[in-house]
Parts: C-alpha cells; sequence; structure tokens
C-alpha cells in the first residue's frame, strides 16, 4: 500500500469523544450548600441577636435620659404643659424643677403621699378633743356642772396638754401640722359661732353629746320621761310577786297543818291504844293546849292561823271527839281517840299476816320440792 493510502486510511478511522477543558475540575458536593433546617436555625439566631441589640439599645437610653425637671408651681391648671418640664404633682411645692412636699405629706419617688403618723396623730387628738367637749356638755344635759361653749383658745389648751401627754414621738413642724390638722378636724364635727371680740367658740352637737352620756343617766332620764309607765309596771310586778308570796306562804301553811294533824293523830291513838291493851285505868284524852305547846315550835306558836287550821281539820275528823272538861278548877278543851281499834295498826297486822302466808307457802314449796327431788314420800 502506497504512502498516500495509508494517510487516507487513518482520515477515515473515526476518533473518540474529544474532552473539553471543563471537563477537567470535577462536579461540587451536595453537602456544600447548608440544609433547609440550618437555614432556620440562621434566622432565628440572627433574629434574638437583633432583639438582643434593640433592648440594650433601649435600656441604655432609658438609663441614661435624665427625668425631666418640674414646672414652677403658681401655674394655672389648665394651661399646657412645655415639653421641657413636668407637671407639679398634687401636695407639693416646686421651684426651680425641685420638689418639696407640703407638711403631712412626705416624698415617694417623684409623688408627694400622705404621712400616716402624723394624720393618725391630728385624728387621735380630735378623738380626745371630742370626748372632752362632747362629755363637758353631756355632765350639763344630765343636770351636772360643767360647760358647753369652748372658746377657740380653750381648744388649743387642751390639744397642747393631750399632745405633751400623749404623743412625744414627732418632730416640731409635725406636731404643728398635726395640731392644724386637728384644729381642722374639730371645726368640722363642732358647732362654732363667733363671739363680740372676733373670737370663735366651739360646742359639741347635741346629737353628739347623747353618745357620750353615762349609762346611769340615760336609765334616769328613761325613768323620768316614762314615770307612768314604770310606776305601772312597778305596781303589776309588785302585785304579782305578793300574790306568789301569799300562795306560797299559804302552801306551806297548809302542808305544816296537815303534818301537825297527823302528829295529834298518832298521838291520841297511841295513848288510847295503850290504855286499852294494858287495861290500865286512866284517861284516854289529852288536853289541847297541852298538845298545841307540845307539837309547836317557839316561833310557830305566835301564829295563831296555824292551829286553828289543825283545829279544823280535828273538827272534820269523826275518830276525834273534842269537848270542855274541868280540870284542877279550870275548864279546859281536850281531845279524845273514839276509834274502836287502831286502823292503822290494822293495817299494819294485815300486811304481817300476809308476809307470814306468804313465807309459809314458799316454805311448803320448797320442801315439797326437795322430797320429790330425793324420792321420799310427800307427806300431805
Amino acid at each position: 500500500m502506497s504512502s498516500a493510502a495509508k494517510k487516507r486510511a487513518k482520515r477515515a478511522t473515526p476518533r473518540g469523544p474529544s474532552r473539553s477543558p471543563v471537563g477537567i475540575l470535577p462536579e461540587p458536593s451536595l453537602a456544600l450548600f447548608p440544609s433547609k433546617a440550618e437555614l432556620l436555625k440562621l434566622v432565628a439566631i440572627v433574629a434574638i441577636a437583633a432583639s438582643v441589640a434593640v433592648a440594650c439599645n433601649y435600656a441604655a437610653a432609658l438609663f441614661n435620659r435624665r427625668p425631666k425637671p418640674f414646672c414652677d408651681s403658681g401655674r394655672d391648671p389648665l394651661d399646657p404643659v412645655p415639653d421641657f418640664c413636668e407637671r407639679c404633682p398634687d401636695h407639693g411645692q416646686c421651684h426651680n424643677g425641685k420638689l418639696e412636699c407640703l407638711h403631712g405629706y412626705k416624698k415617694h419617688g417623684r409623688i408627694c403621699i400622705e404621712d400616716r403618723m402624723i394624720n393618725q396623730t391630728a385624728k387621735k387628738l380630735a378623738e380626745l378633743l371630742e370626748r372632752i367637749v362632747c362629755g363637758s356638755y353631756a355632765r350639763v344635759l344630765c343636770g351636772e356642772a360643767g360647760k358647753y361653749w369652748f372658746q377657740e383658745e380653750d381648744i388649743r389648751k387642751i390639744i397642747d396638754e393631750e399632745m405633751i401627754k400623749e404623743f412625744t414621738g414627732l418632730k416640731d413642724d409635725g406636731l404643728e401640722f398635726a395640731k392644724s390638722k386637728a384644729m381642722e378636724f374639730a371645726d368640722s364635727f363642732l358647732e362654732a359661732r363667733v363671739i363680740f371680740n372676733g373670737n370663735k367658740e366651739f360646742k359639741c352637737p347635741e346629737l353628739l353629746a347623747e353618745l357620750h352620756k353615762p349609762l346611769s343617766c340615760c336609765i334616769r332620764q328613761w325613768i323620768y320621761r316614762n314615770i307612768f309607765l314604770v310606776v305601772t309596771v312597778f305596781v303589776l310586778l309588785a302585785g304579782l310577786l305578793y300574790f306568789l308570796w301569799t300562795m306560797r306562804q299559804r302552801r306551806a301553811l297548809s302542808n305544816r297543818a296537815e303534818q301537825l294533824y297527823q302528829q295529834v293523830c298518832e298521838i291520841l291513838e297511841d295513848t288510847a291504844m295503850r290504855i286499852k291493851m294494858e287495861k290500865q285505868e286512866g284517861e284516854s284524852w289529852v288536853v289541847a293546849s297541852w298538845l298545841r305547846d307540845h307539837l309547836l315550835l317557839p316561833r310557830e306558836r305566835k301564829d295563831t292561823i296555824l292551829w286553828k287550821k289543825v283545829e279544823e281539820l280535828i273538827l272534820e275528823d269523826s275518830r276525834i271527839d273534842q269537848y270542855p272538861k274541868l280540870i284542877k278548877g279550870e275548864s279546859k278543851i281536850v281531845l279524845e281517840w273514839q276509834a274502836d281499834g287502831s286502823l292503822s295498826s290494822n293495817i299494819k297486822r294485815m300486811g304481817l299476816v300476809d308476809k307470814a302466808k306468804a313465807s309459809g307457802r314458799t316454805t311448803i314449796s320448797s320442801d315439797h320440792g326437795m322430797r320429790s327431788v330425793l324420792g321420799e314420800p310427800q307427806v300431805t
């Protein structure tokens, strides 16, 4: 083969794919780009950092900012407040941008609040003043010595005396303010009038003075106002008590008379039965006056009604005979038991017989039971 043919054969031979210059570098990896979760975390971190930066900036501006000065007092409250100052708070006095609280108030931040100790002192002073002034007027209303109009100097003197006795923990300016506050309280609840020299006089209102009256005075005045009702109730109560006492005395008298009557019956019965059983010669009667002096106590002998009750019971008893008898030349009323036998002794005797019969039956039945148990013949 010729050289020309070889060249044509080389040209006709197909060549492989040609490589470009870019194909020399490797393809980028997927791990090179952040994932969606990582992007969300990044956004959250950036947001938190921005919030912290804004908060720090605001705090620094807040702490570094100076408060506005107070506007001077004396401005019209209806006037608009300038931007360079702040309105003076209530109960305060402002000058050159500074705040000073009035008496009775203390500074709390940028406001003035009430001084509790001074106000409590003023209220206690007012209560003591009310007690003294109204108590004096109450004594006058009860008819006792006292006065009810007090001059302003007297009121101040009372306040000074009570301040010395009760309140010593305040400073001088606090004491003066408490006094003035107490005078304001007094002026609010006391009646006032202006006398000829221009001074004031104070008096406790009558309704308030009524509350300061002592209990004994209230009771006494109520009795005076309702004397007819009180007398009526007293009479009714006295009558009721007298009726109850009389009924009690009558019941006690009746019980005592029945007790003495029983003793008289026992003495007469025993005397008659003793003479009859012993078959002795003697009298079964008993002198009524001797029996009375024997049975009655010394303090009961003065009460004639008691023995009359006993005599009435004796007269109603058919077993007792009552008749006059001449004894040692003097006529006496004697009492004698006329019943044949003693009713009480018969009842006792019947009770003993019943008991004996019952015990006899018990003995016989027990004897029969023992014989039947032992197998012995029973005796009929």
